[in-house]
């Protein structure tokens, strides 16, 4: 891996000013702080099921509140399929 001098090429122009380099160091920590909180994000699997759970639910209730009939036929209908593999199971 490259050291901390090698990540730059010899002819770049490293700034001279000292604020522009507090100015390049300070952004670069929020680019970093923004990657760190990111992967946190993606590896925090519970939390993101719980995202995803309540989208599932406010999708429904929305689907329901413009079309309740639809959702209703929906429900029953799978209602019905999961009895009837229920009573197909039994009589094997």
């Amino acid at each position: 891996m490259n050291g901390p001098d090698e990540r730059r090429p010899a002819d770049a122009a490293a700034p001279a000013d000292p604020d522009a380099i507090r100015a390049e160091i300070e952004a670069t920590r929020e680019q970093l702080a923004a990657t760190v909180d990111e992967l946190a994000h993606r590896l925090d699997v519970p939390s993101r099921a719980r995202e995803r759970v309540l989208r599932t639910r406010d999708t429904a209730v929305e689907t329901y509140r413009e079309s309740p009939p639809a959702v209703l036929g929906a429900a029953a209908a799978l209602v019905a399929v999961v009895v009837g593999i229920v009573v197909w199971r039994r009589k094997r």
